[in-house]
């Protein structure tokens, strides 16, 4: 029986309402271990519905001899409250990384019962790495302008001496010429999309339509380089206009969708790219130098079920000089988490076998522009 069947009317459905208006997982446990109660959150959290989560123990929901069930014996003892953070609940049974923050606290009026309540790391973790994204952005940005004044007049210097040389070469010698030639032309290549990075002049901004921005680059995408791929839409249609340019925007989402097509590879018959978004009200980042606090409630994500991406690289997705291709620069992402931190907003990855999703969080257009704080 449930903590909120021991009271009565409308008190029980008070108590209900408000255990499932939290944000965070909460489970009651009975002395035994059996879980008498959970809230929607709880479900979501564990993908399991609330009266399958009765029929359980807390001993079947995490690792095998986990010293977390310790501390909840600890808890029952000393009859006082303890939390521990950065906890690792991940198991074969939940699907992806699951690490939490974990308080635990007795229940008074019930002797024997906890509370359990789990906060996930996920959100917090994402404003660390977000600010981190943003400083190697910066890093990229005084490294690009270097490169463009320091290594650029140099090259042209080397490839019209090769040039020279190669008039009165041989034919053997002409083939050296022209991959110096070619190299050099290379790195010039590779230098102009550094310069990306380097333009910080401010951007015209204007109210988007998400939805028509991202059907533009669906369309492009089906007409090239995912042809062979699966669109699933899932929009939420009362989502209010964000305020950005919309080209960066197209340039954002096309490069996640590209990664997402070339992740999936031309071969696979059962290719699938989910495009998404939703409102989600209660995230909130404080920027850097500033006490302002943005809302971003603005999610937009882009899913493929592709093989994933490689755990050790997962960290560092967003650093410039990263990539999961063999051929690849490792400069597109960098450049979309500059975009993205440039419009007030965060992006975070989340991978796994067959289920890789890059969620972007942005805040909302007001009418008179983006809420306070919102620009960067």
């Amino acid at each position: 029986m449930s903590l909120a069947e021991h009271a009565s009317g409308a008190s029980a459905a008070a108590a209900e309402a408000v255990l499932n208006s939290l944000p965070h997982p909460v489970l009651v446990l009975a002395p035994d271990g059996r879980i008498t109660d959970a809230n929607v959150a709880a479900e979501a959290f564990f993908e399991v519905s609330a009266p399958l989560l009765r029929r359980n123990a807390i001993r079947d929901l995490v690792p095998f001899g986990s010293p977390r069930l310790a501390l909840i014996e600890q808890v029952r003892n000393r009859q006082a409250a303890v939390n521990e953070y950065r906890v690792d609940l991940s198991s074969p049974r939940l699907s992806g990384e699951r690490i939490v923050d974990l308080h635990v606290a007795p229940v008074p009026e019930q002797p024997g019962f906890v509370v359990v309540m789990l906060q996930a790391r996920t959100i917090a973790d994402k404003m660390d790495r977000q600010l981190t994204h943003r400083g190697a952005a910066r890093s990229v940005i005084a490294l690009a302008a270097m490169l463009a004044h320091e290594i650029k007049n140099p090259l042209s210097g080397i490839r019209g001496a090769a040039q020279l040389l190669e008039q009165s070469a041989g034919e053997e010698d002409r083939t050296l010429t022209r991959l110096i030639c070619d190299e050099a032309d290379r790195i010039v290549k590779l230098v102009d999309r550094m310069e990306v990075f380097t333009d910080e002049r401010p951007v015209a901004r204007e109210r988007v339509n998400i939805h028509a921005v991202l059907e533009y680059v669906k369309r492009l995408a089906q007409s090239g380089f995912a042809r062979h791929i699966k669109f699933v839409e899932e929009y939420d249609p009362s989502l209010p206009p964000v305020l950005a340019n919309r080209d960066q925007l197209v340039q954002v989402f096309l490069n996640l969708v590209k990664n997402a097509a070339e992740s999936i590879g031309e071969h696979a018959s059962d290719g699938e790219i989910h495009l998404s978004t939703a409102f989600r009200p209660g995230v909130r980042l404080s920027l850097p130098g500033s006490k302002a606090r943005v809302s971003l409630p603005l999610e937009f994500c882009v899913k493929d079920n592709g093989p994933g991406v490689p755990e050790d690289l997962l960290p560092h997705l967003f650093d410039p000089f990263v990539s999961t291709k063999p051929t690849g620069s490792g400069l597109g992402l960098a450049l979309v988490a500059k975009i993205v931190g440039d419009h007030g907003g965060i992006i975070e990855c989340e991978s796994q076998t067959r289920r890789t999703t890059f969620r972007v969080l942005m805040p909302k257009f007001t009418g008179d522009g983006a809420e306070p704080g919102g620009g960067t």
